[in-house]
């Protein structure tokens, strides 16, 4: 008697098929593939947490969710500063860097650069290159200062390779002297 069902209902799909167009099975497809909600990462978290299968904790107070949560941070602290003090050993001890250049007090101080412009009467501008091993790290760091320079008979001309000297301030710029043009640019 099953058979027979089977049979009828196979026929009834069959002879349905012939009779609807080919468009028509396609539109209760479609139909049925419903967009999704676009939910939030927070709500979607919230909704897999109401659907959780998992049997409810016991209820809490303030006070013991607040203990409970104390002691949790104390253990993610203590595994920090574990790992922390591993990493400092693996580093080992911390790097010099470039020592400090010996001055006398009282000395001035001598910059060696390069004129980047001497446009101004009486003032060059210096380009001062300061190459130093980093404290920590002991990698080479290049930096580069420029500074304003008094120069009295106007000899120094852009790419010469200069010396200035540390002087009272001439104007709001100029802490600085030229002393002497060590090489000439080309």
């Amino acid at each position: 008697m099953a058979e027979e069902e089977k049979q009828e209902t196979e026929e009834t799909t069959e002879e349905s098929a012939e009779e609807a167009p080919e468009g028509a099975e396609e539109a209760p497809a479609a139909e049925e593939a419903e967009p999704e909600e676009v939910l939030s990462p927070k709500e979607r978290r919230k909704r897999e947490r109401s659907q959780a299968s998992a049997p409810a904790g016991p209820q809490r107070t303030p006070e013991e969710r607040a203990g409970q949560r104390a002691e949790r941070r104390r253990g993610a602290a203590a595994s920090r500063r574990r790992y922390r003090a591993v990493r400092r050993g693996k580093r080992g001890e911390p790097g010099q860097g470039t020592p400090r250049a010996d001055r006398e007090p009282g000395s001035k101080k001598v910059r060696q650069g390069t004129v980047v412009s001497a446009g101004a009467d009486k003032t060059i501008t210096v380009e001062i290159p300061v190459v130093r091993r980093h404290p920590t790290y002991e990698k080479v760091v290049r930096r580069t200062s420029k500074l304003h320079a008094h120069d009295e008979s106007n000899t120094a001309q852009e790419g010469d390779v200069v010396r200035v000297i540390e002087s009272r301030p001439l104007s709001r710029t100029k802490r600085w002297r030229l002393l002497d043009v060590v090489e000439r640019s080309r």
